[in-house]
């Protein structure tokens, strides 16, 4: 499973996904780096298989509306500590990699509960 961090999430969480044995990438590192629009973020981890995760409800109305990406964390948690949100994520990973077996999955994160839209 690979992961690209949009730009409001964390280096912190890209460097702990590595630590667990995963691909992660930050938006910053990529084409255009914080400039990068959300389209352009879509098309490269759609033509990449990258789980995009962001706080940014535009992703997950685009996921809902034109399918992409094609895989979405939406993190609903408001301003918690990076260490809190590396708990979070690593707490629920297991059941996140499950869902990589779909063509397609929308993971919205919040405090206390997981829920899911998978295709």
């Amino acid at each position: 499973m690979k992961f690209l961090c949009d730009v409001h999430i964390s280096y912190k969480l890209v460097n702990r996904l590595i630590l667990l044995g995963f691909e992660c990438i930050h938006v910053n590192n990529i084409l255009n780096n914080w400039n990068t629009t959300d389209n352009e973020i879509c098309s490269f981890a759609d033509a990449g298989g990258f789980v995009v995760i962001t706080k940014d409800a535009d992703f997950r109305d685009s996921f809902l509306v034109r399918n992409t990406p094609k895989k979405l964390i939406k993190i609903n948690l408001g301003n918690i500590s990076n260490a809190e949100l590396m708990d979070i994520i690593e707490t629920n990973l297991a059941a996140i990699v499950k869902l990589d077996g779909y063509d397609s999955f929308l993971v919205e994160v919040d405090k206390n509960r997981l829920s899911y839209i998978a295709k």
